[in-house]
């Protein structure tokens, strides 16, 4: 159970404040908003368990010096109904028991949105930490959950000045939006001193330069005729240099039950820890990916990035930062991977607020909600 700590504002109790994470990305930015709150307000981690894999989540928590969860909802997978009712029915008693002064939401996952919905339902304030993004691509299920969650939220944290464009175009009272900056950013300036890619490349056998890839959108991966010819494009990659593929669940199964014949030069690998992966990001020619998360990594790193999208909820990355959108078509992303690797993108410098202390500042307006 959660420490108690001192009260706030004289004999009142201390506001209580939850925080709910479900996926690899929410951990990450739930740090830095933990530890700027931490003796401040009495403070709940709920996991829901929606990655469920070691690998995918525990091993977050331990590297991000943020204790346990409090409670564990253990959803697991499912489809985005399921899991999304799973986290509701699972959430309510709970919430309806203990009645919390605000539910702290991270991201775009279905985690975020059951528990907005719940919340709004309840009475319970919701504060959205990363509002205002949008792809104008309602294909992709987290566009659906970033509005809807936007919709319900009764504070919303920007991360770049585009989330408060999206959000005043869309009426929502600017009253309840706050530039804030980027937590994501918060922890990679705090822990990147701490990111050694000795070992990695050691067990992999790589020294010199080396491309990075991630994918795991089902856009991507679910089927063979789009993952199939990225493979091939990853192969010839790998006869200029070694291209190393963390392989996320999803895809390795998919590449399972392809029975591909991949070259040496590929190493695919199993999902890192963050900190491993982070300084993988750091010392790579070129990270190639379909992670909104790594287009804002690489941004503030000046890595050159290349999205495996149509599309980016995150246009920050393109205008102020390394990343460019190739979408899936096989023969632009070798030619511009091919492209970058020979004149590598001159770094623009982090966007604005991207600057460690977006915590803080978030830490700041929720405590300004209660006398």
């Amino acid at each position: 159970m959660p420490s108690s700590h001192p009260s706030v504002g004289g004999s009142t109790a201390a506001p209580r404040a939850w925080h709910i994470v479900g996926a690899r990305p929410n951990f990450m930015k739930m740090a830095p908003v933990f530890r700027a709150l931490d003796g401040r307000l009495s403070q709940v981690v709920v996991h829901t368990g929606q990655h469920y894999d070691w690998k995918m989540s525990g091993i977050f928590f331990q590297e991000l010096g943020v204790s346990a969860p409090d409670i564990n909802l253990e959803v697991g997978s499912g489809t985005h109904a399921v899991q999304t009712a799973e986290v509701m029915m699972r959430l309510e008693p709970l919430l309806m028991e203990r009645r919390p002064d605000v539910m702290i939401v991270y991201g775009d996952v279905n985690s975020t949105v059951a528990a907005s919905l719940v919340c709004s339902k309840l009475g319970i304030r919701v504060a959205h930490v990363e509002a205002g993004l949008r792809s104008r691509d309602r294909g992709m299920p987290e566009e659906i959950n970033r509005i809807v969650t936007d919709a319900l939220s009764d504070i919303l944290f920007t991360p770049s000045e585009d989330g408060n464009a999206n959000l005043a175009a869309e009426g929502v009272d600017p009253s309840k939006v706050h530039f804030v900056g980027n937590v994501m950013i918060d922890t990679l300036i705090r822990l990147l001193p701490q990111a050694r890619a000795d070992a990695v490349l050691a067990a992999l056998g790589i020294s010199g330069p080396y491309i990075l890839v991630t994918l795991h959108r089902p856009s991507n991966v679910d089927s063979l005729e789009t993952l199939a010819p990225l493979l091939e494009v990853l192969a010839t990659l790998a006869d200029t240099m070694p291209v190393i593929f963390p392989v996320h669940p999803r895809t390795k199964a998919q590449i399972g039950r392809a029975n591909l014949t991949l070259p040496a030069g590929l190493h695919l690998a199993e999902p890192l820890g963050y900190l491993d992966f982070l300084a993988l990001q750091r010392g790579a020619a070129l990270v190639v990916t379909d992670s909104g998360g790594i287009q804002e990594e690489t941004t503030y790193l000046g890595v050159p990035c290349l999205t495996v999208r149509e599309n980016t909820e995150r246009p920050v990355t393109i205008s102020h930062g390394t990343n460019r959108l190739v979408g899936r078509d096989p023969a632009r992303l070798l030619a511009e991977a091919t492209r970058v690797l020979a004149e590598p993108p001159v770094r623009l410098g982090p966007p604005p607020l991207w600057d460690g202390h977006a915590g803080e500042r978030i830490a700041d307006i929720l405590l300004r909600a209660w006398p």
